[in-house]
């Protein structure tokens, strides 16, 4: 039987995902592998990453867009002040650093940026964000215009008969059609706790030590079907590939 071989949140570690699918001795004419997107931000060598990841699609893997794309790729092509900051407080220095381009902001500007008061009010104040701020022209380095278009073309989830494959979760209300994007790049304890479809769904996004009462960074095995493989590798923890249909873990620490 063909195996599917499913890992997420890779952030940068190439290194730690070239040693993860050796030992998980994974082929593509014979296994069906499954990204589930965050392979840029906090670690040393996105771009790397995404290279490796255009490979592996070119070979048959389906790569899916993670949360972290998504700040990517509006950072980058809206360019206005709120999503570059929002960026910039997502460690886009580091996914940049291997392009040799850097975004016209400081850290301290992003921070400033992100958010504004609003004036003219009785109401206490509030902050919303400048969504609406002009763009601000960019001179992107052509292999990063290369890799924004691939990674904007991305599916948000993947479906078989027995399985959702996605990169946070599902609503436990709504459909996967009725779900907008920013609920499946983003949703957390709703779907944790709340989900209760007959599908099994594999997701990334949450490291396991917050889905785990102990802590642990192991696979996470939920009661109501869901499984979380976010070992939280870019922050000292494990980098999953979880096997199907064995449920066999392949781990690097």
């Amino acid at each position: 039987m063909k195996r599917t071989m499913v890992m997420s949140d890779i952030h940068g570690e190439l290194d730690k995902m070239e040693q993860l699918l050796t030992k998980a001795n994974y082929r593509a004419d014979r296994d069906q592998l499954i990204l589930l997107g965050d392979y840029v931000d906090r670690g040393p060598n996105a771009k790397g990453v995404i290279a490796k990841v255009k490979e592996l699609t070119k070979e048959g893997a389906i790569a899916l867009r993670g949360n972290h794309e998504d700040m990517m790729i509006k950072a980058l092509t809206i360019a206005n002040e709120f999503w570059m900051g929002r960026w910039m407080r997502n460690h886009a220095p580091t996914t940049l650093r291997p392009y040799g381009f850097e975004l016209p902001l400081t850290e301290e500007e992003a921070l400033q940026q992100v958010i504004r008061p609003v004036s003219g009010s009785n109401e206490p104040p509030r902050i919303i964000p400048n969504k609406e701020a002009p763009g601000i022209k960019l001179e992107l380095p052509d292999q990063l215009v290369e890799d924004i278009r691939f990674l904007e073309q991305l599916p948000l989830y993947y479906e078989t008969e027995e399985y959702i494959f996605i990169h946070a979760g599902v609503s436990p209300t709504k459909s996967l059609v009725e779900m907008d994007e920013q609920e499946m790049i983003w949703i957390r304890e709703e779907f944790h706790h709340g989900y209760a479809g007959e599908k099994i769904v594999v997701f990334g996004h949450t490291s396991t030590n917050y889905l785990h009462e102990d802590g642990s960074t192991d696979v996470y095995f939920g009661k109501n079907k869901i499984i979380g493989i976010d070992g939280g590798c870019v922050y000292g923890g494990k980098l999953h590939c979880l096997e199907l249909p064995s449920r066999q873990v392949y781990t690097i620490e």
